[in-house]
């Protein structure tokens, strides 16, 4: 199971360990501490659908997990910090400390940003610690839970959607959303070019074929022509030809009678 819920929140108080000034960026922990003994002082199940007991089962989880791994790099008096991050297959628990071993500590599905729960330690701490500090140096084991009650719901109900309190959470959402957006439009845009394309390609077809049925065209008209001309040029011969065989012999005849006729008045003279 990975989800982004905001499940448990936890109070301990911590006693003994040796600290350790080694921290990373965002204030997380780099190196261990000794053990320290982990007593609970409150908790507050924001999500309860996670088990059938869930305080018991997250408060013993993160009660060893934090016993065994305590926050480190804590030495500025009201300043939580040293934080750590550790996760499960199916959570992650995001924990921190003061300097007087007031000890806040989240629980989350995998997907929570764990800035966002860092901020939400943060921000938690410094109300937290104004209103209980004196009495968690002393309480038993979960005496503060019902006085607690109030501001961790607030807190957990504030930090419920990552998305809202995160800047960078929501940035990167509005970044996602534009992404989409953007991959919709070019999609589109690739859509209508390649119709535009296709378009294209029809209309130089269709230029080409006219282009190609002109020319057959004019070929055409070139070939009738010249058969047109060939057939009058032989209608034409065949006339003459008949012309010369009808006349020749006629004027020769006549030339003939002529040429007797001149004969007989010669002799006769």
């Amino acid at each position: 199971m990975s989800d982004n819920k905001l499940r448990c929140t936890l109070i301990f108080r911590l006693e003994g360990g040796t600290n350790d000034s080694s921290t990373g960026t965002d204030g997380i922990a780099l190196s261990n501490l000794s053990s320290s003994t982990t007593t609970l002082l409150a908790s507050y199940d924001h999500d309860t659908s996670a088990s059938s007991n869930p305080n018991k089962s997250y408060a013993d989880a993160v009660s060893m997990v934090v016993g065994n791994d305590p926050p480190n790099g804590v030495g500025e008096e009201g300043v939580i910090g040293g934080f750590k991050v550790v996760g499960s297959d199916m959570h992650q628990i995001v924990y921190g400390a003061d300097s007087d071993g007031l000890c806040i500590a989240v629980i989350t599905g995998l997907k929570y940003p764990s800035r966002t729960a860092i901020q939400m330690l943060t921000d938690l701490y410094t109300p937290y610690s104004e209103q209980f500090s004196l009495q968690a140096k002393s309480a038993t084991t979960n005496s503060l839970t019902k006085k607690s009650k109030s501001i961790l719901s607030s807190y957990c109900k504030k930090y419920d959607d990552a998305s809202k309190v995160d800047k960078a959470s929501a940035l990167n959402t509005k970044v996602e959303e534009v992404k989409v957006q953007m991959q919709d439009n070019i999609a589109a845009m690739l859509k209508n070019t390649e119709q535009a394309e296709s378009l294209a390609e029809r209309s130089n077809q269709l230029n080409e074929q006219a282009n190609v049925f002109q020319k057959k065209s004019k070929d055409l008209r070139k070939q009738m022509r010249c058969k047109n001309i060939k057939m009058t040029i032989i209608l034409v011969t065949l006339v003459v030809g008949v012309l010369v065989i009808i006349l020749v012999p006629l004027i020769v005849r006549a030339k003939n009678a002529a040429s007797g006729n001149r004969m007989l008045r010669g002799m006769m003279d």
